[in-house]
């Protein structure tokens, strides 16, 4: 009888444990709004399009995670189903928000955008992106959208905060195998196309919130390091994101989804250019979550800590004017769009930027979770330099978060050369590509905000690899 009742009776104290350590000293809530536009307006994403959406083939949304340990100040998290939601209007939320008496300091408000390719494209984000200025009727739909979405997003997050309730925090992490290395090399470069033996990074961690008597599901928050670019039509659509957030508040009514997108910037989802793929590829993800929500998970505590810092990462040399005239007559229409608008600011006096400010943010949760998110399209490389410097177990890279500024490629991909190294910075509008050396910044600065106890933690593990591979069967 004694060894019947000793595992129940530390099975009961262990929980009992957990939930003093983990249930009443967190607060959630979590809210989701529908951002899908009801007028036409120009998608973002890819540049061959030439008109207005065709039509909705899939809602979108803005969701929000609001988070508060014991009195601590409230935390938020934010997905929003845009190609890139750019640091203007995260401002311009946080400035909103402080008007209704709702302040969240700007080192606790995360936002990451699913970059699907199917969604409005807003001001600021890949000016350049058509080669060619958009007509005045066009323009004044995208600026509309962009003060819309900037209403609704401050709708989501005042109604998470409004729904704050005791709750508990778990964590895990699984896999998903669809994202493949889209850096394939050939005899004349880079080419975008599936690369069975690049780095990847398929992890799948995910975050539970359910109430403090573990009854109710509140939320899940889950990241992935892939494009969102199953499809490529000109039809509003969530991509796998999207429909991986549908799946799951079908099985969950009531909790709310969070999608956001890992160190995804040089990964491709295949197969691809099919809708099904897209439901496919976003079930898989939903299916995983599952299984991992169902499981034994990681209990979270706090405090929540959070910090920013800014830096600036610097462009090559920038052309001289003569060199703008000269790429001014090129045969491509961006290339050549590009430099008159760049040497128009020039003759108008404007000094060209030499280089970009830069916004890295640190979370930590107590010694449970360390979260990492850094702004724009960021390779692969850096999740997994960071999982290596850091405690793998506890650490969750985050890219597209904060702002879409550009591409940021790693020292490697750099010296590679290729569209994520040098030739998306046209799309975004910068004068030049990066100098050597932005991956060392970044990683330095990071370095600066995570905890000592991560650091030594990971020193006391194994070396994590560089990479996944997967076999594949031919």
């Amino acid at each position: 009888m004694r060894k019947v009742l000793l595992p129940i009776l530390l099975f009961i104290l262990q929980t009992a444990v957990l939930s003093a350590q983990n249930g009443p000293f967190w607060k959630a809530g979590a809210s989701h709004v529908d951002i899908t536009p009801d007028y036409p307006v120009r998608l973002s994403g890819y540049g061959n399009r030439t008109t207005e959406f065709e039509k909705v083939a899939q809602r979108l949304h803005a969701n929000a995670l609001a988070l508060q340990w014991k009195e601590d100040a409230p935390a938020i998290i934010v997905t929003v189903d845009n190609c890139g939601v750019p640091s203007t209007v995260r401002a311009e939320v946080l400035k909103r928000l402080a008007a209704l008496g709702k302040t969240i300091a700007d080192e606790r408000f995360t936002l990451h955008s699913t970059h699907t390719h199917c969604a409005p494209m807003l001001k600021g984000v890949l000016p350049f992106l058509f080669g060619a200025d958009l007509p005045a009727d066009q323009q004044q739909r995208v600026e509309r959208y962009t003060e819309e979405l900037t209403v609704e997003i401050v709708q989501a997050v005042a109604e998470a905060l409004g729904k704050m309730e005791p709750a508990r925090l778990d964590w895990s992490s699984g896999k998903v195998y669809f994202a493949f290395n889209r850096r394939l090399k050939t005899e004349t470069g880079f080419q975008n196309a599936q690369n069975f033996n690049g780095p990847t990074d398929r992890a799948l961690p995910v975050l539970r919130v359910k109430s403090a008597d573990g009854k109710k599901l509140i939320a899940t928050h889950a990241s992935y390091a892939c494009h969102c670019t199953t499809l490529n039509f000109n039809e509003v659509h969530g991509d796998w994101a999207g429909r991986a957030h549908e799946e799951m508040e079908l099985r969950f009514p009531g909790a709310v989804c969070l999608i956001a997108i890992g160190c995804g910037a040089d990964q491709n989802p295949y197969p691809r250019y099919e809708i099904g793929r897209a439901s496919q590829h976003g079930v898989s993800i939903a299916k995983e979550i599952v299984r991992l929500i169902n499981l034994p998970m990681h209990a979270v505590t706090g405090p929540l800590n959070c910090a920013n810092k800014e830096v600036m990462l610097p462009f090559e040399k920038v052309p001289a004017a003569d060199e703008w005239k000269a790429k001014a007559a090129d045969t491509n229409k961006w290339k050549a769009y590009h430099a008159r608008k760049h040497l128009a600011l020039l003759e108008r006096g404007v000094k060209l930027p030499s280089a970009l400010p830069y916004t890295i943010q640190v979370w930590h949760y107590g010694k449970d979770l360390l979260t990492i998110n850094l702004p724009g399209e960021v390779v692969v490389d850096y999740s997994l330099r960071f999982k290596r410097e850091f405690d793998p177990a506890r650490t969750w890279v985050n890219g597209y978060s904060n702002d879409v500024p550009c591409y940021i490629p790693s020292q490697r991909v750099w010296e590679e050369g290729g569209y994520e190294a040098a030739d998306a910075m046209i799309y975004y509008g910068r004068p030049t590509r990066f100098a050597s050396g932005i991956e060392g910044i970044i990683a330095s600065t990071v370095k600066t905000l995570v905890p000592e106890e991560f650091v030594s933690r990971r020193m006391q593990n194994p070396a994590a690899p560089l990479s996944e591979s997967v076999k594949i069967k031919k």
